[in-house]
């Protein structure tokens, strides 16, 4: 399981574009732009999600779930709860927590 921010995160992380990962993957870039503007968990095809999942793992990127310990040990990133309604998309915030 896959939430469309981690898929973000994940990109980000490896500093690919959309196009890029889109090829790494072997799926059309329309389909990673659907993923990716999809809320919460990714639906869609199994078969596409495993391709995506198998990129990113091939990449580098271990995906951790709710709950879940990293058994890699290597440095990462992980929310700690879910951010409050409009966070991710509303902008960033400074150290205050005002807009910057």
């Amino acid at each position: 399981m896959i939430t469309a921010a981690q898929l973000r995160a994940a990109r980000a992380l490896l500093g690919l574009d959309q196009r890029r990962l889109a090829e790494l993957c072997g799926l059309s870039l329309p389909t990673i732009q659907r993923m990716e503007a999809s809320g919460g968990v990714i639906r869609g095809n199994v078969d596409s999600l495993m391709k995506l999942v198998a990129a990113l793992d091939g990449a580098g990127v271990e995906l951790i779930g709710d709950g879940a310990q990293s058994g890699g040990g290597g440095r990462g990133v992980r929310l700690k709860e879910a951010p409050p309604d409009g966070a991710a998309a509303g902008g960033e915030t400074g150290a205050a927590g005002s807009k910057a």
